[in-house]
């Protein structure tokens, strides 16, 4: 009975403290990394630095000083690892600079990635170059994509809008003025929607005039009429509304050369060549044209219907050209985007700087929307599974990918905030004939 009365004693504590861990792993990996798994894995990389870094082929031979020295104690001579920075810790994983030895590159230490994320017990290891010799570990404790947190502090500013998370638990921010233009794919249930949501609602609090074409009657735009400068709800007032847009863009163009009437005692950094050089008074808003279920844009179904695509196609392709000095900038999303939607659809893409897919149902999407960005790209966005919504591989021209993830957000909170953000609509008179009537 004694035994009996010492075992539940001792060991129910136990269970219960290990019941307890095992939960708040599971269900707030966030407070669990804060309180047991970031102490344990600090002091694992702590007392591990110099074996891992051995067994992963980072160290070098020691300089000719250090084996003198060593062989002066009677020491061993051992092999020099990486001169290793302070550990930060932070709310999903730590941080750590590297010093490479004579002789090494970041790559070295990149291919190592997956042996450093087994040896020191966390989630993933990123590697990323700070300055040339020295390198940073992102180490992430838990999958930070299966519930989603943004981080608290993010550095806004106009046309920048945090949309989702990364996979090392840095923010994805869609920046307008690096990325002008941007191709969005995702099947039904996928998170594109969501993702465009984000968009609208960070876009909203700023200053900018945002356009929509939603040839789905409407359904995923119209919520945000009242925050909106115009809407085309079906292919035919889409094909309105793009030579309206053409006009702006080129009376825009009109304005910058008129500033470019270069004379005598003209101030060389009043010369400009797109509405950012323009003085404050005189630069017009920017303009984000969203452009839900492209592919309806495209499809016909008599020879009349072929001669406007032609020509919504060819708008749609100088916008993307000729846009951005503008400051009209372009969001074109769909279902499916493909070479066989017709003539133009290559060539829009080619425009199309970002790309962001999420679950797609056919590869041929995928291969569209990353396949020349990186094949691995495309391997990842057809691995997406269902009960992910919201995930993601984002990418650019420039050849990097990543897998990101929206938060949720109701439609009923972005429509709100759409209202609340009403007074910022912009005053562009050729676009008042397309301004939606808020419900």
């Amino acid at each position: 009975m004694a035994d009996l009365t010492t075992l539940l004693e001792v060991g129910g504590p136990v269970a219960a403290i290990g019941g307890g861990a095992a939960y708040t792993r599971a269900r707030h990996p966030g407070v669990y990394w804060s309180t047991v798994g970031m102490p344990l894995s600090a002091a694992r990389l702590i007392g591990t630095y110099g074996s891992v870094m051995e067994a992963c082929g980072l160290t070098v031979t020691p300089s000719r000083l250090r084996v003198l020295a060593a062989r002066a104690t009677r020491g061993e001579v051992r092999a020099v690892p990486p001169r290793r920075g302070l550990i930060r810790p932070t709310t999903t994983g730590l941080r750590l600079r590297i010093r490479l030895a004579p002789g090494q590159e970041p790559a070295d230490v990149a291919a190592s990635a997956e042996r450093l994320r087994h040896a020191w017990g966390v989630h993933a290891v990123y590697v990323t170059t700070v300055k040339p010799g020295v390198v940073e570990l992102r180490l992430v404790g838990f999958d930070v994509l299966r519930r989603v947190r943004m981080p608290r502090r993010i550095a806004g500013g106009l046309l920048k809008v945090p949309v989702a998370l990364r996979e090392d638990a840095t923010p994805f921010v869609r920046d307008y003025r690096a990325v002008p233009h941007q191709l969005t794919l995702g099947a039904t249930l996928s998170g594109k929607s969501m993702y465009l949501r984000h968009l609208v609602t960070g876009l909203a609090r700023q200053p900018v005039a945002l356009v929509g074409i939603d040839c789905k009657r409407g359904v995923e735009l119209a919520p945000f009429a009242p925050r909106l400068s115009a809407l085309a709800t079906d292919p035919e007032q889409a094909a309105e509304l793009l030579p309206v847009l053409i006009r702006e863009m080129e009376d825009r163009y009109d304005l910058i050369k008129a500033r470019q009437g270069i004379a005598p005692n003209t101030l060389a950094e009043t010369i400009t060549s797109d509405i950012w050089g323009l003085p404050d008074g005189d630069r017009p808003a920017p303009i984000v044209l969203f452009v839900d279920e492209v592919a309806e844009l495209f499809l016909v179904a008599s020879k009349k219907d072929e001669e406007r695509r032609d020509e919504m196609v060819t708008q749609l392709i100088r916008l993307a050209q000729l846009g951005r000095a503008a400051g009209i900038y372009l969001e074109v999303c769909g279902q499916r985007f493909g070479a066989e939607l017709g003539k133009g659809a290559t060539m829009l893409r080619a425009q199309l700087t970002g790309r962001v897919c999420h679950r797609v149902n056919d590869e041929g999407s995928a291969k569209m929307a990353l396949g020349d960005i990186a094949p691995e790209a495309v391997l990842a966005a057809c691995a997406i599974a269902p009960e992910l919504p919201g995930l993601a591989v984002a990418g650019d021209t420039s050849g990097g990918w990543s897998r990101i993830r929206t938060p949720y957000l109701s439609l009923g909170e972005a429509a709100e905030t759409c209202r609340e953000s009403a007074h910022l609509v912009p005053d562009l008179p050729a676009l008042k004939p397309f301004r939606p009537v808020a419900a």
